[in-house]
């Protein structure tokens, strides 16, 4: 299959060089063009979840919590019916006996999965939250 690339040069320090060669092998690229690449494809679609509140995106919460503090099962659960339309999944997992951990699929304008997702990891009781956002428009060649 051959496909239109534009070629371009870039010049690095040796030692930036040497530590991105280092990384590209690491992380298994074949070469330089591929590092870079996706690269690019990663700052390009952080640009785009910097973008307008509603545009569309996809994430995944995750968090742990200890499900012994109290209410916190109930307002979770509440906090997660009150978003009903932006998930798509959760799955529970019982990490011992104090603690468990949640990682929900969210869909949806940026803005709201990022307050959702805000709003259950401020709750007490929730010990570590995290959200990935990836966005929906994939405006890649």
């Amino acid at each position: 299959m051959s496909r239109n690339v534009e070629r371009f040069t870039i010049s690095l320090e040796p030692e930036l060089a040497r530590q991105f060669d280092a990384l590209i092998q690491e992380r298994g690229y074949r070469n330089r063009s591929e590092a870079i690449r996706d690269l690019l494809h990663r700052e390009l679609a952080e640009a785009r979840l910097s973008g307008p509140e509603e545009s569309e995106g996809i994430g995944v919460l995750v968090y742990v919590y200890d499900h012994e503090a109290r209410d916190l099962s109930r307002r979770l659960t509440r906090k997660q019916h009150d978003g009903h339309d932006l998930i798509q999944a959760t799955l529970h997992v019982h990490l011992d006996h104090d603690r468990c951990l949640e990682s929900v699929v969210l869909r949806g304008g940026i803005g709201r999965l990022e307050r959702l997702s805000q709003s259950i990891i401020a709750e007490p009781g929730v010990r570590h939250g995290q959200l990935h956002l990836v966005p929906l428009r994939d405006d890649q060649a």
